[in-house]
């Protein structure tokens, strides 16, 4: 049996193979069985005819007297198909009257007078008809008186057609039965397996439907004793990977404290010492350690936002129904000091059609401020002085589409996949640290969106954000 066939199908294979062997056997005994009792029926007919022709012959004198009238002749050959033929032969093997060519019983069993005698022989072919199976009785007679006895043999036979005909009648009258009740045992069994596997396809189900982040323990408790042991199993399990994410997300939040603490006094005391420094080098080497410093915090909060928007930790927080468009708004809003700083002209497009539907989206509001947050960072960084960035939140079908466009260089088309992944970044400018598509792409997977990153004309990179639409 394969690995992969499932545990339904051997079931039913297991439990339909002896059902099979026990059908095979019944019929087989069903046959043998009609075999016997349509062999006794015709064997018992034909020694009936055969005494009964006996009891017509009577001696006479030195001679024989047969009294077969005519009408008892047209009786026994009646019916064509199935004639019942006769043969009289005095001294044995001496043809009388009947047929020339029924078949001698057996050299073995030539049967005592008054005892008769029934065996299978076979009819010569001829022109007028090919050979065919008999079944033939003999019985051995002496006729006459005791000094002058005529030893005489009557023999009637009949085709055995109509032995195989009543046997397969038989046969059939009773395995078409058995047939159909082995047909609705079939489907018992194969209700009962599909009610016995129910339990495995409600665990298969609860686990299928669940967020990866959601390590609640498995209920299961109609479920057989050996199922409930594996969700037991499970649970423990559960169990066991919560407290992990539990500590890693308390050590995420210790090493924060601990990390953002001395990088940001560290860059305070550079930026003072720097304020003071008179000599050029002196100056240089501190403006190198405050970019440090700056390019360390930025990666640290990177680092944090990356881990907020894993699945394991976005099982506390909380989804709810929410306004894209208002999101983006007050977000965009909030980094408009910064695009002034860069000398970026950053604004949102609120020039869609007003009969549309609202973009509502089902999701962490946390999470989806800090997606844009990262597109608006990667955006006034790396489009340059002078370029525009846009914000822009549609309805589309079934879902919600939030891109950030600039007119900034752009990237090649074989960098859009790329830089979707973490630490990857496709140019050495800037002070990012490759975790900024890394997370939108995650906070996206997290809500059952996507993220795509293309080109636009005549030149510049757009960051589209797909949604699944929620209702109002």
């Amino acid at each position: 049996m394969k690995a992969s066939a499932s545990l339904r199908r051997q079931l039913f294979l297991w439990l339909l193979l002896p059902q099979l062997v026990l059908w095979a056997a019944g019929a087989l005994f069903t046959y043998k069985l009609a075999e016997r009792y349509a062999t006794e029926a015709v064997d018992a007919s034909l020694l009936q005819a055969t005494r009964a022709l006996a009891r017509q012959i009577k001696p006479l004198g030195t001679g024989l007297l047969i009294d077969l009238p005519r009408a008892a002749q047209d009786i026994l050959e009646a019916d064509p198909e199935d004639k019942l033929l006769y043969m009289v032969s005095s001294p044995p093997g001496q043809f009388i009257l009947g047929n020339r060519k029924l078949p001698e019983p057996p050299q073995q069993a030539r049967g005592t007078p008054g005892q008769p005698l029934v065996y299978d022989g076979e009819l010569p072919a001829s022109h007028e008809a090919p050979a065919q199976r008999l079944r033939v009785a003999a019985l051995l007679l002496t006729v006459g008186e005791a000094g002058g006895a005529t030893p005489m043999r009557v023999q009637v036979a009949r085709s055995s057609a109509n032995r195989e005909e009543l046997t397969r009648r038989l046969l059939l009258d009773t395995v078409l039965p058995l047939s159909v009740l082995m047909a609705g045992l079939s489907f018992l069994v194969w209700a009962g397996i599909q009610a016995g596997l129910a339990p495995i396809v409600r665990l298969r189900r609860a686990v299928e439907g669940r967020a990866p982040g959601d390590l609640r323990p498995i209920e299961l408790e109609t479920a057989p004793a050996e199922l409930r042991s594996l969700a037991l199993a499970i649970n423990q399990l559960l169990d066991a990977v919560q407290r992990t994410v539990q500590a890693q997300r308390r050590f995420i939040a210790d090493a924060a404290h601990q990390l953002r603490t001395p990088l940001a006094g560290l860059k305070s005391q550079t930026e003072l010492a720097l304020a003071d420094a008179s000599e050029p080098a002196q100056r240089e080497r501190l403006q190198r350690v405050v970019e440090g410093a700056t390019r360390s915090a930025h990666l640290v909060g990177q680092l944090l936002s990356l881990a907020r928007a894993e699945p394991e930790a976005g099982s506390n927080q909380a989804c709810e129904p929410l306004d894209l468009t208002r999101l983006a708004r007050d977000t965009t809003a909030e980094w408009v000091p910064r695009a002034l700083v860069a000398g970026v002209d950053l604004g949102m497009d609120d020039s869609g059609d007003p009969s549309a539907p609202a973009a509502w989206v089902r999701g962490h509001p946390t999470l989806l401020r800090e997606a844009l947050a990262n597109l608006l960072d990667n955006a006034l960084q790396y489009a340059g002085r002078g370029a525009e960035v846009t914000v822009r939140v549609q309805r589309a079908g079934d879902q919600v589409l939030l891109s950030v466009s600039d007119t900034g260089p752009g990237l090649p088309a074989h960098w859009h996949e790329k830089v979707l992944e973490r630490f990857v970044r496709a140019t050495h400018e800037g002070g990012g640290c490759g975790l900024g598509l890394a997370i939108v792409k995650e906070i996206a997977e997290r809500h059952g969106g996507r993220v795509e990153v293309g080109g636009q004309a005549p030149q510049g990179l757009v960051v589209r954000l797909l949604l699944p639409a929620a209702p109002r």
